[in-house]
């Protein structure tokens, strides 16, 4: 069988998948051989869904690994592996952890099968089309694992179990260029929104995505080319309403984001449910003292930021659904108002501060509509670098971004140092990122190392 088994067996139960109209339809076929399946080109069109359903599992713990570790989220038991994370005393054993990576390398596994078999795609167009999609969703997998745990076994073809303990952990280096690679390869052969289903990978995804890995490499130069394209095109902007960019799904602010339906077993998560103390529930993710105290009175966020009715919970993602474990709340993974910030933030280009207009404008666009004050726009106005660090914190809150957002501005030590302190726990360098999971160094037979600190 082909592929590493320890990072590809947990969810190739779930590995090929059906068309969809509106919503991506993925649910699994199941009984079908990775290896004589791929005849013909609808067969690789149904491994490109494949992809999407692999990537529904990345967001369902991944605010553990996020927020939780930022100075955004703690839990209500403050216990068990949830307790390593919020406290920055990370196991090798975290269950949490484990199930992440191995998300992640299995969204990979999808998008090289892909790649392996577009030979049998007869379209030229479909064949980039699902190149660019697949290389889109290995870029952006790849870019959770470099920023979560460093380098990481750099996997970019279909290999034998066999093969799979000789991968040692590439450079960051490597990671990042093989990124760049994937996503300037998915940019130019992408289609615009129009022209696929909500849902799939488009040019304006892939663009959105390597200007943050430009941001994160100190490419300001790149990064801001690609953020004016998209700042100044037309195929995405602003809801007027904050809250209708989550509950009016697949709107105009979305660029990416993972589907999930309601109350069904194939298609759901459970990360709204946990997000909230409702039924079940064990409280996780919930906002801390410090993030509420660094909301302004009166932003007009507010009323999203909390549930509304039990302020100590996240009101982003309050389910409709009838079963409290199928909930079909997407996940945003790309939307326009981090675009607008980070615009600002190519601008600013690493330095403390910008009178430039376009970088105030783009700011003022995120203030305006949180009903705040803006900043002058007849040369008088200034922005701070840490002015868009607490814009970006509030306006994206809850979606992941906080804490790789400290440690590319340059200020994780300093700001997550002092909020252990506060917390009474420790923070050292090494949290910065997460240890490689126990199991992947026990069988690489010494090939895959552990992180320092751990």
């Amino acid at each position: 069988m082909k592929y590493s088994q320890k990072i590809s067996l947990l969810f190739l139960s779930l590995l090929l998948t059906t068309a969809c109209q509106d919503q991506l339809d993925l649910t699994p076929i199941s009984g079908i051989s990775v290896d004589t399946y791929f005849n013909n080109p609808t067969e690789v069109k149904s491994g490109v869904y494949a992809m999407y359903d692999g990537l529904q599992a990345i967001p369902l713990r991944e605010f553990a690994v996020t927020e939780m570790r930022s100075d955004n989220t703690n839990t209500n038991l403050h216990e068990g592996d949830w307790r390593q994370l919020e406290s920055l005393d990370v196991l090798p054993t975290n269950s949490a952890v484990s199930l992440y990576y191995a998300s992640c390398y299995n969204a990979i596994f999808r998008a090289n099968l892909v790649l392996e078999n577009l030979d049998v795609v007869t379209s030229d167009t479909d064949r980039k089309l699902y190149e660019g999609e697949a290389k889109f969703v290995r870029a952006l997998t790849y870019f959770n694992l470099v920023r979560a745990f460093g380098g990481v076994p750099l996997i970019d073809k279909v290999i034998l179990a066999s093969e799979s303990y000789s991968y040692a952990r590439a450079t960051e280096q490597e990671i990042y260029a093989l990124i760049i690679s994937d996503l300037t390869t998915a940019k130019n052969q992408l289609t615009g929104r129009s022209g696929v289903p909500e849902g799939r990978a488009t040019t304006g995804a892939a663009a959105a995505l390597l200007a943050k890995v430009y941001l994160t490499t100190k490419d300001y130069a790149d990064a801001k080319s690609l953020l004016d394209a998209l700042v100044t095109g037309t195929e995405y902007a602003l809801r007027p309403v904050y809250r209708d960019v989550f509950y009016t799904e697949r709107n105009v602010e979305i660029i990416f984001a993972m589907q999930y339906i309601n109350d069904n077993a194939a298609e759901s998560q459970d990360y709204s449910r946990e997000f909230t103390t409702s039924g079940t529930a064990r409280g996780l993710n919930y906002p801390t003292s410090n993030f509420k105290a660094a909301v302004t009175a009166g932003d007009l966020r507010i009323a999203t930021l909390y549930h509304p009715t039990r302020t100590s919970e996240v009101g982003k993602f309050v389910t409709t659904s009838t079963n409290l474990t199928l909930c079909g709340n997407d996940w945003i993974v790309l939307r326009f108002a981090d675009v607008l910030l980070m615009h600002s933030e190519s601008i600013l280009a690493g330095a403390n501060a910008t009178n430039d207009l376009e970088a105030i404008k783009s700011y003022n666009k995120i203030r305006f509509r949180a009903g705040l004050s803006l900043l002058p726009t007849d040369g008088s106005g200034s922005l701070t670098s840490q002015m868009l660090l607490d814009e970006r914190r509030v306006e994206l809150a809850f979606e992941n971004h906080r804490f790789y957002d400290l440690i590319r501005f340059g200020v994780a030590e300093s700001v997550l140092g002092a909020f252990a302190t506060a917390e009474g726990f420790t923070f050292t360098p090494s949290d910065l990122l997460l240890p490689i999971p126990q199991r992947e160094v026990d069988t690489s037979f010494g090939s895959i190392t552990q992180n320092p600190g751990y």
